[in-house]
C-alpha cells in the first residue's frame, strides 16, 4: 500500500497549490471552486492517511516487495458470478434513472423501483436456505 499512500499524500500538496493558484486568478470571487479544490485537497489527504494507517497494521503485499516476484501474487482473488444477468438489469435501471434526473422526474420514479429490485437481486443472488430471499 506504499505506492497508494504516497500517490494520494503527493495529491494533497497539488491540491493546495491548485487552490492557491485558482483563489488568485479568480480575485477570491468564485468560492464554489475555491471550497470545492480545497475540499478535494482534504480528500486525498484522508485517503492518504486513511491508507497508511491501513498499511501499519497488514502485512507487506508482493506488489509492495521491489524483489517480489510474480508467483507470489497466485492464488484466488475472489467469487466472482459468472453467469449473473443482475449486473445487465441493474446497469439498464440505471441508466433510465439517470436518463430521469435529465428528462423528467416521471421517468425516475418509474425507473427507481427496477433499481431497487436489482440491486437486492444482485446482493442477495447466491443466499440460500433460511436467508434466501
Amino acid at each position: 500500500m506504499k505506492a497508494e499512500t504516497r500517490l494520494f499524500a503527493i495529491l494533497v500538496p497539488f491540491f493546495v497549490l491548485m487552490t492557491v493558484i485558482y483563489a488568485y486568478f479568480t480575485d477570491l470571487g468564485e468560492w464554489v471552486g475555491i471550497v470545492g479544490i480545497a475540499l478535494t485537497a482534504a480528500l486525498c489527504g484522508f485517503v492518504a492517511f486513511y491508507l497508511w494507517l491501513t498499511s501499519r497494521r497488514l502485512d507487506m503485499r508482493p506488489e509492495d516487495n521491489l524483489q517480489g516476484e510474480i508467483a507470489e501474487q497466485s492464488g484466488e482473488y475472489g467469487f466472482f458470478s459468472p453467469h449473473s444477468w443482475w449486473p445487465l438489469w441493474l446497469a439498464m435501471s440505471a441508466a433510465v434513472l439517470f436518463l430521469g434526473v435529465a428528462v423528467g422526474w416521471w421517468l425516475f420514479v418509474i425507473a427507481a423501483p427496477f433499481a431497487a429490485v436489482a440491486t437486492v437481486g444482485w446482493t442477495f443472488e447466491y443466499f440460500h436456505g433460511e436467508k434466501a430471499v
